[in-house]
């Protein structure tokens, strides 16, 4: 494949209001959220939440300890019978209220996911309103939930079948999407009946604490906590406790093995959604514009820190060339710059100093294997993490940047020969999340998609979500079902009863 001209060129579009996206008295309280009230807990010092648009510092949290995880366990153990023996009709009509809370307070929301990750405006928007939906499909599948049938499977013997609540569920969450993943996982742990005891990321607390303060008068006291601070504290006791009936997870493969490993002792329930390495199959036939199109969102979406994002081209070697020039094409149009500096940014930091030099490192590997960058390639200059939407070509297979997660505003483009090849490289990855085929034979693209490793599997489109629909993967990227339905089971066990009826 011959490559276009290498550039770095580009510029960080800054707001030009000097007044702060979020006002002083609109940040949350700094603490930890138990038994219904804001609560300072042991004092085990604060973190500094870091604005990543201009490494300036938001405000402090409090850091969390052992002591606080079971304060908050113990609140959530007091509340799950009351809350798992109501009614789903009454829990629906605490999500939906829950939702309306939500929709009220959507510009704040968004205002504040967009200061505490930098995501653009449109990104954080777009968050809200998916949580916002979030609730109200769970408020409805409460109440629709089915199962096999009450009915003599045994001579003289009525069975039924009970869906019951697990307890007291740990939750994860990771600093990409702070308030869509702490929704993705409670509206269904709520739903079922549960109670919740919930880490966010330290990064990225901002909206998961602002949750807790608006909906606080919506739920019994203890039925939702949050506690603050790190993993390696507040997320190993979530999974080590002896009173958390289940921990789920969104995060890295680390982070995800570290809590398996430690849920392990108890026996306790694990969920988790972990990283991914999303390939986007490009058939001779396809539609190469619009496919070029589509990774302009599906690839670069959220600054490419999205577990699925479509950041692996494998194009047919017939084609790849012009595939390359539409891509190139098109993220060289992407407007990077601070969520305050108008509603077309579409691209804004990695979350923090320390990804940010990871990302970098990925590139100067990428580019010293062989690859060559067709676009962008390395940081953008001024204050910020700021790293330019890059596509990588001439990827030798094999290389890292291809096999491992980057989770930044990188695509990789690797050219293969025939079917079998795709199929192959595809699914050479450790990860198993999703991924996408683009053809115009209907018969290949189903096909290839039954024999990809993946739990989504798009067909000429990628990155496109429906609350209805699940979201979780295979191989290293976890077990478990956000979204859906299918997340209602996750978080609740069933029970049989048999009545001996015979007289």
């Amino acid at each position: 494949m011959t490559s276009p001209a290498t550039t770095t060129s580009g510029t960080v579009r800054r707001a030009s209001d000097s007044s702060p996206l979020v006002a002083a008295e609109e940040l949350p309280p700094g603490r930890h959220f138990i038994d219904g009230q804001f609560r300072t807990g042991n004092d085990n010092g604060s973190l500094t939440v870091v604005d990543p648009c201009t490494e300036n510092a938001i405000c402090q949290v409090a850091q969390g300890t052992v002591a606080d995880v079971d304060a908050a366990v113990g609140a959530a153990v007091q509340a799950r019978r009351t809350w798992g023996t109501t009614t789903p009709k009454h829990r629906a009509e605490a999500l939906l209220a829950i939702a309306d809370r939500l929709a009220e307070n959507a510009e704040l929301l968004a205002r504040l996911e967009a200061l505490n990750t930098g995501k653009p405006m449109m990104v954080a928007e777009d968050d809200v309103a998916m949580s916002i939906d979030s609730f109200r499909f769970m408020a409805g599948a409460v109440r629709a939930t089915t199962s096999l049938a009450a009915g003599e499977y045994a001579e003289d013997h009525l069975s039924v079948i009970l869906r019951e609540p697990l307890g007291v569920v740990g939750v994860v969450t990771p600093w990409n999407y702070p308030l869509l993943m702490v929704v993705w996982k409670i509206a269904p742990i709520l739903a079922a009946g549960n109670t919740v005891v919930l880490k966010p990321s330290e990064q990225t607390p901002l909206t998961t604490l602002k949750f807790a303060e608006l909906v606080a008068d919506l739920l019994p006291t203890g039925v939702f906590n949050v506690v603050t601070g790190p993993g390696s504290v507040i997320g190993a006791r979530l999974s080590e406790h002896p009173q958390v009936d289940m921990i789920a997870l969104t995060g890295s493969v680390n982070s995800g093995r570290a809590v398996a490993r430690a849920a392990a002792e108890s026996l306790k329930r694990v969920h988790l959604e972990l990283g991914g390495k999303a390939p986007v199959v490009i058939f001779e036939d396809a539609d190469l514009a619009a496919a070029a199109e589509s990774l302009r969102t599906a690839g670069y979406w959220n600054s490419g820190q999205e577990c699925g994002a479509g950041c692996r081209v494998l194009v047919h070697e017939s084609v790849a060339e012009r595939f390359a020039q539409l891509l190139v094409d098109q993220v060289s149009t992407l407007v990077v710059g601070e969520p305050g500096a108008g509603a077309d940014v579409e691209i804004g930091p990695m979350i923090s100093k320390s990804h940010f030099d990871r990302v970098l490192e990925h590139l100067e590997r990428a580019q010293a294997d062989g690859a060559k960058a067709a676009v962008g390639g390395g940081a953008l200059d001024g204050p910020g993490f700021f790293v330019a939407p890059t596509v990588l070509v001439d990827v030798p297979q094999g290389a890292a940047c291809s096999l491992e997660e980057i989770f930044g505003p990188v695509v990789t483009v690797e050219t293969f020969t025939d079917e079998e090849d795709a199929v192959t490289r595809a699914n050479e990855v450790p990860f198993g999340l999703s991924a996408s085929v683009w053809t115009l034979n209907a018969q290949r693209s189903h096909d290839i998609a039954s024999r990809l490793d993946a739990g989504t599997v798009w067909v000429n489109s990628h990155l496109v979500l429906a609350t209805e629909m699940p979201w979780g993967g295979f191989k290293g990227s976890g077990y478990g079902r956000d979204l859906s339905a299918y997340a209602l089971d996750d978080y609740s066990r069933t029970k049989h009863v048999m009545h001996h009826t015979g007289r």
